[in-house]
């Protein structure tokens, strides 16, 4: 039985990039930062929640050969390969301090919605990015089956 998400990964177009951009713009934090050879295993994480990362994996040696890694590279400008949700206590407070930051590439300012308000934003790269502020409804749900 699968108990758990560990870590999903996002692909980048530059890992140094990638880091500044969801630790210092987002507020993320880094994780692990690990090198074996050519290739460099790097995670973020939301702060105080270390049993699940996200991998920044970029296109390239050793793991795709050239002509692999430029249709990935295509695709990711493209913001094609999936994206990441996260959820916050305030999506209009943090959408000022994003802006605050320097984060410029809103897709969606603060909207609601009958599960909650939520925003869209791009990273450097164009991967999509959804942060969700749960509706009542949703909070009381993810309580109650938190006691359960």
């Amino acid at each position: 039985m699968i108990t758990r998400l560990n870590v999903a990964s996002i692909y980048v177009l530059d890992k140094e990039e990638a880091l500044d951009f969801y630790v210092n713009k987002l507020g993320l934090e880094k994780g692990n930062d690990v090198r074996q050879g050519d290739y460099r295993w790097l995670t973020i994480r939301v702060p105080g929640q270390p049993d699940t990362e996200v991998s920044l994996e970029q296109p390239g040696a050793p793991l795709h050969d050239e002509a692999t890694a430029e249709q990935l590279r295509e695709l990711i400008t493209k913001g094609a390969l999936g994206g990441l949700v996260f959820i916050t206590d305030d999506a209009r407070a943090l959408y000022e301090t994003l802006k605050e930051r320097g984060v410029t590439d809103f897709t969606q300012e603060p909207t609601d919605h009958f599960y909650g308000t939520d925003m869209g934003i791009r990273d450097p790269f164009g991967n999509p990015i959804r942060i969700l502020q749960q509706g009542k409804a949703a909070q009381k749900k993810a309580a109650q089956q938190a006691t359960a």
